[in-house]
C-alpha cells in the first residue's frame, strides 16, 4: 500500500512592531518580503533533512518581517496582502488535497492606516482562500496582542517565553511541531482543541516586563509547567503592545489544549498571578533623565557604561531619528575636545550627511546635518563638525554607515535606521565598545550581547515614539480601566476564561450567540 501524501502545510504572515506614537510611516520594500522557496530556506528546523521537514510539504506563500516602526501605509498592506491571497490560491489550486495547515508567521502589534487589528483581519482574508477546515498555528512575539477575533480564526497560537527574545527560532519551531502533530491524528475531520482566552487588563512596556528579572521571570517560567499538565498542548501569556492605540492593547493569557476543566483552571491561574503582581514590574535597570544617566556615567569607574536613549528605539518602533538626545550630549563640556571621556553613540539617520562624508572619505573633516527628516517633535536636524572615522557599505538595514567624531563623540550616522545590537555592529566600523568610556544606544533592554559587555547600565528616560511615560503618551481607545494608566479597580477584574469556539465556525456567530460558548455550553459539548 502506497504511502499517504505528506500533508501540504503553507506558510504566510507580515510581521511589523508598529508605533502609532510615531509619525513615520511604513512602506511594502521594508518587509524586505521571502517568497516560495525562500521562505522554507529562512527556517532550518522545516528543512527536508530534518524530523520536521520530513513531515509535511512546507510551501512558502510570503512573509515580510519589517523592522519595528511607524504605522504602515494602507497601500503597502493591500499590496503585500494581495500577493499572499494570489501566492496562497496558487499553493491550493497545485495540491489535490489542498492546503491542509497553514503557519502564519506573524508579530502580533502591526497596525495599518484606517484598520484596526489587522493579524486578524488578514487572516480572515487567508480563510477564504484556504477555507474553514485548514488548521491553522501561529506563532508570535510576546509583546504582540491576542484578539478574541483572532484567538477565534486560529487553531493553535503560541509565543516567545523570553524577554530579551532568545527563544525566537524555538517558538517557531514548536509552533510547526504543534501544527504538524494535530494534521497528523487519524481522526477526520480533526477535532479542534480548546483555547480558553483571558483578558488581563495590563498595558506595561517590555522594559518593565523582561524575563531576566521577577515578577515576569517566575510567571513565565509558569508557563512551561502549565504545557506539560495532562491536557494542555500549549500556554501562553501576551505582555501586549504598549506603543500603539487599539482596544486590542491588553495583555492576554492563552491555554489550548483537550480538557475543559484543565485550560480554564491553568488559563486563569495564570491570569491571575500576571494581576496580582501588577505593582511589583519595575523597570528593567536603573533609570533617569539623559543627564542623571551621564552625570553617572562619567563618576562611574565601570567601563564601558552603557546608556539606552529608549524613547527613540527603533527596534520598539520609534523613528529612530529623534536628535533630542544627541543635541544634549554633544552640547556638554566634557566631550567637546578629542582627549575627553570616549563616547560611541548609536545612531542617527542622515542619509544626506551619509553622502558628504562618502565624498569627503575617510580621515576628512566636513560639517554634516542630520536627523528629524521623520520625527520633528521634540527637536530638529542637528549640524556636526568632525573628522570622518569610518565609512561602511552594503548594511541590510543601514544601506551605508558612517562615523563622525566630534570632540570625543563618535556620532554613527546611518542612510537609514538601524537597531545596533551586537559587537560587530561596532567592531565592522572600527570602534572598540569594549574600551569607550560611555556607549550609548537607541535601545530599550539590552540585548544580550550587549548585556554581557556593559560593566554598568542605565535606562535614560527619553522622548520619542516609545516614550516609556505611557500616561503621557496620550492613548484614547484602550480599554479602561488599564493598569497603570488606572490604580483603582472596582471590581477587580474578572479573569474567568473565555472559552473561545472552534475556527470553522464563523465568528459573527460567536458575537451575536456568546451564551452557546460559555463555559457551561462547552462542557455539553466535549
Amino acid at each position: 500500500m502506497p504511502p499517504l501524501p505528506l500533508p501540504v502545510i503553507a506558510i504566510a504572515g507580515l510581521a511589523c512592531e508598529t508605533s502609532s506614537f510615531s509619525p513615520a510611516r511604513t512602506l511594502a520594500p521594508a518587509f524586505h518580503p521571502r517568497r516560495g522557496p525562500q521562505v522554507v530556506d529562512e527556517y532550518p528546523f522545516i528543512h527536508r533533512e530534518t524530523p520536521l521537514g520530513r513531515a509535511a510539504n512546507w510551501q512558502g506563500a510570503l512573509i515580510g518581517h519589517a523592522l519595528p516602526g511607524g504605522i504602515v501605509t494602507k497601500a503597502a498592506f493591500e499590496e503585500l496582502a494581495g500577493e499572499i491571497l494570489s501566492r496562497l490560491s496558487e499553493i491550493q489550486t497545485q495540491s489535490e488535497a489542498g492546503i491542509q495547515g497553514l503557519w502564519f508567521d506573524i508579530h502580533g502589534a502591526m497596525c495599518v492606516e484606517g484598520m484596526d487589528d489587522i493579524e486578524a483581519e488578514l487572516l480572515r482574508r487567508i480563510r477564504t482562500v484556504v477555507g474553514p477546515d485548514a488548521i491553522v498555528s501561529a506563532s508570535m512575539d510576546l509583546h504582540g496582542n491576542v484578539s478574541q477575533q483572532l484567538a477565534h480564526q486560529v487553531d493553535l497560537i503560541t509565543c516567545y517565553r523570553m524577554a530579551p527574545h532568545e527563544d525566537e527560532m524555538e517558538t517557531k519551531e514548536r509552533a510547526c511541531r504543534n501544527l504538524v502533530q494535530l494534521l497528523a491524528t487519524e481522526a477526520r475531520p480533526i477535532r479542534r482543541p480548546l483555547k480558553a482566552w483571558v483578558r488581563v487588563p495590563i498595558l506595561l512596556p517590555g522594559e518593565q516586563t523582561s524575563t531576566r528579572l521577577q515578577p515576569a521571570k517566575g510567571l513565565y517560567a509558569l508557563v512551561p509547567e502549565v504545557e506539560a499538565t495532562l491536557g494542555v498542548l500549549d500556554a501562553a501569556i501576551w505582555v501586549g503592545y504598549a506603543w500603539a492605540d487599539e482596544p486590542r492593547n491588553h495583555a492576554v493569557v492563552l491555554v489550548t489544549g483537550w480538557d475543559l476543566d484543565v485550560v480554564t483552571k491553568c488559563a486563569e491561574m495564570l491570569a491571575q498571578f500576571f494581576w496580582d503582581a501588577r505593582e511589583k514590574f519595575h523597570f528593567v535597570a536603573p533609570t533617569g533623565s539623559l543627564a542623571d544617566c551621564l552625570e553617572k556615567a562619567l563618576s562611574s569607574s565601570a567601563r564601558p557604561f552603557f546608556v539606552s536613549d529608549s524613547g527613540d528605539n527603533p527596534t520598539a518602533g520609534g523613528a529612530g531619528d529623534v536628535t533630542w538626545s544627541l543635541i544634549q550630549i554633544l552640547a556638554r563640556s566634557e566631550f567637546q575636545n578629542k582627549v575627553g571621556p570616549t563616547v560611541i553613540y548609536a545612531s542617527i539617520p542622515g542619509p544626506q550627511a551619509v553622502d558628504e562624508m562618502v565624498a569627503a572619505g575617510i580621515g576628512a573633516t566636513v560639517t554634516v546635518t542630520a536627523g528629524a527628516e521623520v520625527d520633528d517633535l521634540h527637536s530638529g536636524p542637528i549640524t556636526m563638525a568632525g573628522q570622518v572615522h569610518a565609512i561602511r557599505s552594503r548594511d541590510r538595514d543601514a544601506v551605508v554607515e558612517g562615523v563622525l567624531r566630534v570632540g570625543s563623540v563618535f556620532v554613527i550616522i546611518t542612510k537609514l535606521r538601524k537597531p545596533y545590537h551586537h559587537e560587530h555592529d561596532f567592531t565592522a566600523l572600527d570602534l572598540q565598545p569594549r574600551s569607550a568610556a560611555i556607549v550609548i544606544i537607541k535601545i530599550g533592554y539590552l540585548e544580550p550581547e550587549l548585556f554581557d559587555m556593559a560593566a554598568d547600565w542605565m535606562l535614560a528616560l527619553t522622548p520619542g515614539g516609545v516614550d516609556q511615560d505611557l500616561v503621557r503618551l496620550g492613548h484614547r481607545r484602550i480599554g479602561r480601566p488599564m493598569w497603570p494608566f488606572d490604580k483603582e479597580f472596582q471590581p477587580e477584574p474578572d479573569l474567568a476564561p473565555l472559552l473561545i469556539p472552534m475556527s470553522n465556525k464563523p465568528f459573527r456567530v460567536y458575537m451575536e450567540e456568546p451564551e452557546k460558548y460559555s463555559r457551561s455550553a462547552w462542557a455539553e459539548v466535549v
